[in-house]
């Protein structure tokens, strides 16, 4: 008595006789529970002719079963095969198995509980840790309910729960090789609602259809970067949804292709007339020349009470840094110095407030003498930015109206990057999609006060650290 234990399987028909622990190839513990399998009534029938079946022959059974804590467990049990008494039928039929699994040798409990580990945003490599099955088989069972959750029959998605009032849309990298792929989220949500390989204006087409033109007459506006096949595509099959473009990505623009390059010119005449010190100063004055003063400011006061950006290394080595200051007098030296800098500085600060307004006509006003202010200059970076709001006049002052921007999908851009990097990529890119689609759906607030996540947490904190610290 003292090699086995008794443990209560809860399996419908199956009668646990013992329990003992065998052994494995791995280092985990393995429970064994041997028992007898009930014959019912639909087994001693044959679904052919209606005759009593008998027993023909016995074969040994085993299905893996949920974990016990860390330790694996296996259910064996003697399965019988029925053969029909009708000598003009002799059908064949094995014994029913009413807990197992439809596609694999497990449990039904062990499915559900590897469904609800993936629903809760653990990995596979994590899952196929916890339950003790192959990679291969979590994946089957993840793609079965992805499909489950998120297609009607297994091949054409669902169409959208909810009516969406603002659409966010953008690219990004699908595979190396310039393979990009479009998201199209629900700015109130953050759901993901559509995606596809390309970015072309066929994949906004082919999202119209999708969703049909009726719930299309719902969305009022759609936020975008500066892609114009977007906003054309738009502008064709739907032409009363406005198409809004984010201060994130003109002051982008503007840093990169005005200020950056303007600096540079600078300090390219100081170095030809001999001015090491000019060009030095010049050199490091990205962050200045592209931050508010507000965040300047606020660098100059941390300087002061000697805040510590980075700590010094006790193992491994590394210098202690703190918080460096002159930052605003480095600004108003530059803007004494260079006339260019102090233009491109005003057109900064005009246009985040621009982007402050809530009427579009004081804010067209604003657009339009940030254009003159750059046209002035006659430098042809700044030339070159006002030709950029020229070109998205409607979609830059619509701001004003629709307060929206593509924060959200470029959120959801990182969050892609996330999933991919902890799978070291994916090749079936329509698992991949589908796990983007269930990843902006989890609430990850709810499943960290899950009882499940926390006896999950502590397994992968026992067994292995590594995993831990990345969950």
């Amino acid at each position: 008595m003292n090699d086995y234990i008794i443990i209560p399987s809860e399996l419908e028909g199956f009668k646990n006789t013992g329990t003992k622990e065998v052994p494995t190839t791995t280092n985990r513990r393995m429970f064994l529970l041997s028992g007898t399998l009930a014959r019912t009534e639909e087994d001693e029938i044959c679904p052919c002719c209606g005759a009593r079946m008998h027993i023909h022959d016995t074969y040994d059974t085993k299905l893996r079963h949920l974990p016990f804590g860390p330790v694996f467990c296996t259910v064996r049990f003697d399965r019988h095969r029925h053969q029909c008494s009708n000598k003009e039928c002799r059908c064949y039929r094995p014994q029913g198995i009413p807990f197992k699994a439809d596609s694999h040798r497990i449990t039904r409990e062990l499915e559900t509980y590897t469904r609800d580990l993936l629903a809760y945003g653990l990995t596979n490599v994590q899952v196929s840790m916890l339950t003790g099955l192959g990679r291969n088989t979590v994946k089957e069972i993840d793609l079965r309910r992805l499909k489950d959750k998120y297609t009607e029959d297994g091949v054409h998605l669902k169409k959208p729960e909810r009516q969406a009032r603002h659409l966010g849309i953008d690219e990004f990298k699908l595979h190396d090789g310039h393979r990009y792929a479009v998201v199209i989220i629900d700015l109130d949500t953050g759901h993901v609602l559509w995606l596809a390989r390309g970015k072309k204006k066929q994949t906004v087409f082919d999202f119209i259809d999708f969703v049909g033109e009726e719930w299309m007459d719902g969305v009022e506006a759609v936020a975008c970067d500066m892609n114009s096949d977007f906003q054309e595509a738009f502008e064709v099959r739907c032409e009363h949804i406005q198409v809004v473009f984010d201060f994130f990505h003109i002051k982008k623009n503007f840093a990169d292709k005005v200020i950056s390059e303007v600096r540079k010119g600078l300090q390219r005449e100081c170095i030809a007339n001999g001015d090491e010190e000019g060009a030095r100063k010049l050199k490091k004055a990205k962050y200045i020349l592209t931050s508010s003063m507000g965040t300047l400011e606020k660098h100059d006061k941390e300087a002061e009470e000697q805040k510590i950006i980075k700590k010094s290394g006790t193992i491994f080595g590394g210098e202690e840094v703190k918080r460096k200051g002159g930052k605003v007098a480095g600004y108003k030296e530059l803007m004494e110095k260079n006339e260019l800098l102090f233009t491109a500085d005003l057109v900064k600060e005009k246009l985040s407030f621009a982007y402050t307004l809530t009427d579009e006509a004081l804010m067209a006003k604003e657009i339009t003498s940030i254009m003159d202010i750059c046209h002035g200059t006659g430098n042809k970076h700044f030339m070159w930015f006002a030709r950029l709001p020229d070109n998205h006049f409607e979609g830059i002052i619509a701001h004003a109206t629709y307060r929206i921007s593509s924060g959200k999908v470029e959120g959801c851009n990182a969050m892609i990057k996330c999933c991919r990097r902890q799978a070291y990529g994916y090749r079936d890119d329509d698992y991949f999609f589908l796990k983007i689609m269930d990843a902006s759906r989890r609430d990850r607030s709810a499943y960290r006060k899950s009882p499940i996540f926390f006896m999950s947490l502590s397994i992968i904190a026992n067994d292995n650290s590594l995993l831990f610290k990345n969950l």
